[in-house]
């Protein structure tokens, strides 16, 4: 059974930044493709970024690009979000997936429960 655990969410000013850590367990981490998502209040469930198995290909929302950064750890079983720069409008909470199937939906197969970024002064 697939686990995954996100950490590194609080409350930074804008401008400021954070990383935000996913363990997985369960499953072997390299066979899947890793994703970031995130859900403000009252919208649906918006896309991120995910990266492939290697980490060799990297894939991001046009909203993030050039300010945050997925990566991977494969021998801690981990995928990390470098947020830079962050805006008011990127508060929400954010979770990783797995089993994300690269193509223009990046579905997930899994999903964790997600911790909360808000950015505000």
């Amino acid at each position: 059974q697939v686990q995954l655990a996100e950490s590194g969410g609080g409350l930074v000013q804008p401008g400021g930044s954070l990383r935000l850590s996913c363990v997985m367990s369960g499953s072997t981490f390299t066979a899947h493709a890793m994703g970031w998502y995130r859900q403000a209040l009252g919208t649906e469930i918006e896309f991120v970024a995910a990266i492939s198995w290697s980490g060799s290909n990297t894939y991001y929302a046009d909203s993030v690009k050039g300010r945050f950064t997925i990566s991977r750890d494969n021998a801690k079983n981990t995928v990390y979000l470098q947020m830079n720069a962050l805006k008011p409008e990127d508060t929400a909470v954010y979770f990783c997936g797995a089993g994300v199937v690269l193509n223009s939906d990046y579905e997930y197969h899994y999903r964790g429960q997600g911790t909360q970024v808000t950015v505000s002064s």
